[in-house]
Parts: structure tokens; C-alpha cells; sequence
């Protein structure tokens, strides 16, 4: 028999194997082996990535890797967790440009050493297309401590942090449907996960997650869990373009990866104290109220908008 390593296991071991940390076995095995951090509860979540949906088939591959990466650490972010490893499924068309593989996985590696984690194994598979990549993501939290989608009361203030629509305008610039705009393209491509705040806000916001299916849509969510209403004011809504034509994709476009809480409303200055400490803006943008779990979106005036729909739908 050949001593030569099968096709899969030797793609594993060019590309792969150096991403790996202590507990991937050097990606050896069928699975990984890990402690969890004395006195920390494990925080788990997914999230896939389709070409043509989540990206553009011509995205470079290093952003790529890195958009894969940051979407699921903007998951722990959204409950005050800190990453501590991965595991990744990477689904591959036969027709993949030849070096594209090794300069995704150089985007894998940059991330890696900037957030402080590494892979922990994975499975690697092709298909006739598209390009489908999916992640799981660990993290730890004192236990007790994860923010909470559920948790909003009537009368609290409605926070967000960074800026909303960036990612949505970023799109439309890459597709050529708006201007050149070296910005809102970096925040489609590459979005911050904001885990120094999500940490930050621990002890201070009753309920937060992550804006990636746009922000009253994301905000709708708040409001189901937590069976209260609320209003977004929208010239209070944080934006890099402020013409009025975009403000409703600016709402409704999802993919900022920023965090969305809520806040007792006389802790506003606890609020900010502790956002300036984890070197992120956060805006107040509104206020939950009693009532059904409707989002209102209203004007200067007070007066409700009408948005042609609420945010990005996966199905």
C-alpha cells in the first residue's frame, strides 16, 4: 500500500494544521480534546456562510476568513463571553482558484493571533458549489454572567454601539450600486466584534445580541424576549451616511455585527463610562415601553416611520 497521505488529510496538513491549538491533536483525530477554564461556563454558538449570500464569490479569500471568524466572535460578544476555540467546516468547489485555499486560511491565522484563539478540528468536504462555510465557536463566561436577549423592561434606554448600515451601504458600494467608499466596503467585508464591550457591559445592560439581521429586525428580537415594545428614535440612530433615501436600508440592512442592549435609563453614565473603557462609541437610540413586541421607528417629530420591511430574511 502507499505510504502517501490521502487526499483530504494532506489539504488538512498543508493548509490546516497550522491553525490548530493544543487541544486539536494536530488535527490528527476525529475530534478534539479540551479543559474548560476552572469556574467558566462554555458559550457555543454557529454560523454559516454561503457564496453569493453572505459574501461575494470575489471577495478576496483572506477577508473571507476573517468575516467567518469575526461573525461568530460578534455571537460571544453579544453575550460577554471571551473566545477560546473553533471548530470549522469548509464545504469546497472542485473549481476553487488555485491559491485561494492557502490565502483563506492566512486570513484564518491573522484573526486568530489578533482575538487569541485557535481551531480545535473540523471536517473538510467539496461540492459542485457554491462555496459553503460553516463555524462553531467557543467561549467562556463566569458562570451567571451572559448577556441575555431576554431581560428588557419597559422603560429602559435602548443602546447600540459603532455605527448602523455601514455593513448594508458596503454592499451596495461593492456591487457598484453606490459610489467608491473604501470604509463601508471594509465594514461589509471585515466587521468588528465588539467583545471588549460585550465583557464591558456585564452587570449593566439587562438584555443585548448582535445586529446582523438589521437593526429594528434585531431589535424585534429584544422586544419577543423580553415581551415589551420599543422605539427607535432615527435621527438618533448612528450612521456614516446621513441622507435621508438610505435611511431605510440603514435600519433594516443588517450585517454591522454590532451590539444592541438594553440599559436601565439612569445608567446612562454607567453606560458610557464603561463603553469609553472598552474603546467603543454607544449611542442611545431609543426606549422600551410597555405594550405588544412591535418595534416603532419615529422621526424628529415623533411621528412613525414606515419602513418597507424590517430586516433580512434567511429563508
Amino acid at each position: 500500500m502507499s505510504d502517501a497521505l490521502p487526499a483530504e488529510f494532506a489539504l488538512i496538513a498543508r493548509h490546516f494544521r497550522r491553525l490548530a491549538g493544543p487541544g486539536a491533536l494536530d488535527l490528527l483525530d476525529d475530534a478534539a480534546l479540551l479543559d474548560a477554564p476552572a469556574g467558566k461556563q462554555l458559550v457555543l454558538a454557529a454560523d454559516a456562510m454561503v457564496a453569493g449570500v453572505h459574501f461575494l464569490p470575489d471577495d478576496p479569500p483572506e477577508t473571507i476568513g476573517r468575516k467567518l471568524l469575526r461573525v461568530n466572535l460578534s455571537d460571544l460578544a453579544a453575550m460577554g463571553a471571551s473566545p477560546l476555540g473553533y471548530l470549522m467546516t469548509v464545504a469546497l468547489p472542485r473549481d476553487l482558484p488555485p491559491g485561494w485555499l492557502g490565502r483563506f486560511v492566512d486570513g484564518l491565522a491573522e484573526d486568530q493571533a489578533a482575538f487569541g484563539l485557535q481551531v480545535l478540528g473540523g471536517d473538510t468536504v467539496s461540492t459542485p458549489g457554491p462555496l459553503t462555510l460553516s463555524l462553531t465557536i467557543l467561549g467562556t463566561v463566569a458562570p451567571g454572567a451572559a448577556l441575555r436577549r431576554e431581560g428588557a423592561r419597559p422603560g429602559d434606554a435602548l443602546w447600540v454601539s459603532g455605527t448602523i448600515g455601514d455593513g448594508a451601504l458596503g454592499l451596495r458600494v461593492l456591487q457598484g450600486k453606490l459610489p467608491h467608499d473604501e470604509h463601508l466596503a471594509r465594514r461589509y467585508r471585515l466587521p468588528e466584534p465588539r467583545l471588549a464591550l460585550g465583557a464591558a457591559l456585564v452587570g449593566v445592560a439587562r438584555a443585548a445580541m448582535d445586529v446582523s439581521d438589521g437593526l429594528v429586525q434585531d431589535c424585534g428580537h429584544l422586544c419577543r424576549a423580553g415581551g415589551c415594545g420599543a422605539v427607535i428614535e432615527a435621527a438618533a440612530v448612528p450612521r456614516t451616511l446621513d441622507d435621508p433615501a438610505l435611511l431605510p436600508l440603514i435600519l433594516t440592512g443588517g450585517d454591522d455585527y454590532e451590539l444592541l442592549f438594553a440599559a436601565p435609563h439612569d445608567a446612562d453614565s454607567l453606560v458610557r463610562a464603561r463603553a469609553a473603557a472598552a474603546g467603543v462609541a454607544v449611542t442611545r437610540i431609543g426606549r422600551f415601553e410597555a405594550g405588544p413586541p412591535k418595534v416603532r421607528v419615529v422621526d424628529a417629530q415623533g411621528a412613525e416611520l414606515a419602513l418597507p420591511r424590517g430586516g433580512w430574511s434567511h429563508f
